[in-house]
């Protein structure tokens, strides 16, 4: 590029003999400027560092394995009639709940036939209810995404490539797949050290390149809907793309899932709690980036359980206060949840307690967010609008101008709505809360959009488990609980030792800094000192706006100089064809 830019540079002074040899430093600025144009031209097509013959190569190779992915996504969405939403159009079909509904179908089966990243993609927006209408939410949920198991001799391969030889891990290994999903597959186990019965976990070959691609797509359609479509920019297209990046980045490495259960695990198993509820022990020493070996547990998914819950006489009301404590004890004491307890993730054990399954994905919450949440569900429970509004400010991102009054009283309405006495609680409550903070522009943070939408899941999942159980009030008695232990002596004696020896310097410095205030007030000394431009980010910027000022109005006026100079027809001729006033014009001109 540097050799191109000098050969432009040449060109640009060569200089036949009857040009004028005053008008050299003329020549010499257009050469920099064409050079500096080249540069900036060749760096945009070509960036500096990637013309290595192997690098240039395996980039053109990925390239055209991305633009006929692309051709392929575009063929699937001209088919479902979806072309016209991608380039920004909307078609007023979509202001119908009919019309809605049949574009929701479209995309559901657009995204069943762009393979895994994307019925992935479709079922995390499934679980938005705060961006998505009803009908896209309610279709989106279908999707599901039960594949062919891949060939033994390939997974056996994978098994090889991370464990070594399987014969000397496993003392018995069954070929046929208990459960087959688009990324793993479940094989059943006995391990020879310890002859335990196990579960083995196997990413499925060669996924991970075909998800990259997908990724690397689904990025740059959300950059494209962003920045040309307006529901795009809405919903913020590049964040949740981002995330569900990261996401699914996080599912293809088994390690993490082995972390994540570990946690969940220590969350869950709080000495003096119930223990209705297992979760399968790792076997960390075997669990690599795509194969992950957990213990077995022996149940019946629960959506197949009901027979046997009614024939052995268990109580459905005990189980569900189980299922749900298990999981506000992951949300509120440990931070990592289970983010999907369907019914398909959750067995009934024989011995009559309940097992979490698939822990691929998880939520995360800080302690900041685990009190916001705990005060969050106070608040619901006080049937408090005001306590619900300061406990939402905490969770959420609030704009500048958002009514107060106004959404104070809109949530005096929903609480209201759902939340009387002989009111019944549905998945329709989160989804109307949704639709509430969406209307304010209260943006949900991802973290949370995972609290509710695990508390949405769970609490389809407990209705089909124990109809008419009302999970409010069991968070109301938990909650209750939680705070009552929390305002105990010991308690209250123990948060105070903590809290002093951070508190007892600034109670010393009180009484004497509270005296010069009111002294200073009273003798019509207080003053308030605000120093302009303290942050060097506004120092930066006001210089940066200064320099572009100066530049444009220098620009401007060398401009007007060299116009006015070049329409000159006097000042002295240094040659027979050029005056001084047009070799400052033509300079005057390079210049600005």
């Amino acid at each position: 590029v540097g050799s191109a830019a000098w050969l432009a540079f040449g060109l640009a002074i060569a200089r036949p003999q009857q040009r004028p040899f005053m008008l050299t430093t003329v020549q010499l600025g257009i050469a920099l400027l064409v050079a500096m144009g080249f540069l900036v031209l060749a760096e945009a097509v070509l960036p500096s560092g990637s013309l290595r013959p192997v690098t240039w190569a395996r980039a053109l190779r990925h390239r055209l394995a991305r633009a006929r992915r692309y051709l392929q996504i575009s063929r699937i969405a001209v088919r479902h009639g979806l072309f016209p939403y991608l380039r920004g159009r909307r078609r007023h079909q979509a202001d119908t709940p009919a019309g809605r509904a049949g574009l929701a179908r479209s995309v559901r089966l657009a995204l069943e036939k762009g393979g895994v990243s994307f019925v992935k993609l479709g079922q995390l927006l499934a679980t938005r209810r705060d961006l998505l209408p009803t009908e896209f939410v309610n279709e989106l949920s279908r999707l599901h995404h039960q594949v062919t198991p891949a060939p033994w001799p390939q997974v056996e391969q994978v098994l090889g490539q991370e464990l070594g030889t399987p014969d000397a891990v496993f003392d018995k290994l069954d070929a046929r797949p208990l459960a087959a999903a688009s990324i793993a597959q479940v094989h059943q186990a006995r391990l020879r050290s310890s002859g335990a019965e196990v579960v083995v976990k196997v990413q499925r070959p060669g996924i991970r390149p075909v998800v990259e691609r997908d990724l690397d797509i689904v990025d740059r359609m959300a950059r494209r809907l962003q920045t040309r479509t307006r529901w795009g920019a809405t919903i913020g297209a590049v964040e949740l793309a981002r995330g569900f990046a990261n996401a699914l980045h996080e599912e293809l490495d088994f390690r993490v899932e082995a972390r994540n259960m570990a946690v969940v695990a220590a969350a869950s198993a709080v000495p003096g709690t119930d223990t209705s509820v297992r979760l399968p022990a790792v076997h960390p020493q075997l669990c690599t980036e795509r194969v992950l070996v957990m213990e077995r547990l022996d149940g019946l998914p629960l959506d197949a359980a009901g027979p046997v819950i009614d024939t052995r006489g268990l109580d459905r009301q005990v189980l569900a206060r189980a299922l749900l404590g298990c999981l506000l004890r992951q949300i509120m004491l440990g931070g990592v949840f289970h983010a999907d307890p369907h019914p398909g993730n959750i067995l009934l054990l024989d011995d009559g307690r309940l097992g979490l399954l698939d822990f691929g994905s998880v939520g995360r919450l800080d302690a900041l967010l685990r009190a916001a949440l705990q005060q969050f569900l106070l608040a619901i429970d006080r049937g408090d609008p005001a306590g619900l509004y300061d406990a939402l400010l905490e969770v959420m991102v609030r704009p500048d101008d958002v009514d107060e009054q106004r959404l104070q009283r809109a949530l005096g309405q929903f609480m209201a709505r759902h939340l009387n006495p002989g009111a019944t609680p549905e998945v329709e409550m989160f989804t109307d809360l949704f639709r509430l903070v969406a209307s304010y522009d209260l943006m949900v943070p991802p973290e949370v959009a995972a609290v509710f939408r695990a508390l949405a899941t769970l609490e389809a999942t407990l209705g089909r488990l124990a109809p008419g159980f009302e999970p409010h009030v069991a968070v109301s008695h938990r909650e209750h609980a939680e705070l009552s232990g929390q305002l105990q002596p010991t308690s209250l004696r123990q948060a105070a030792n903590d809290e002093l020896p951070t508190l007892l310097p600034m109670l010393r410095r009180l009484p004497r800094r509270a005296d010069r205030i009111t002294n200073a007030l009273e003798h019509g000394r207080l003053g308030l000192g605000v120093r302009l431009f303290a942050d060097p980010r506004d120092r930066r910027f006001l210089t940066t706006l200064v320099h572009q000022i100066l530049l444009a109005f220098l620009g401007a006026t060398t401009g007007i100089m060299a116009v006015l100079l070049l329409g000159s027809s006097g000042g002295p001729k240094l040659s027979p064809t050029v005056s001084l006033f047009q070799v400052l014009g033509y300079n005057l001109l390079v210049v600005s």
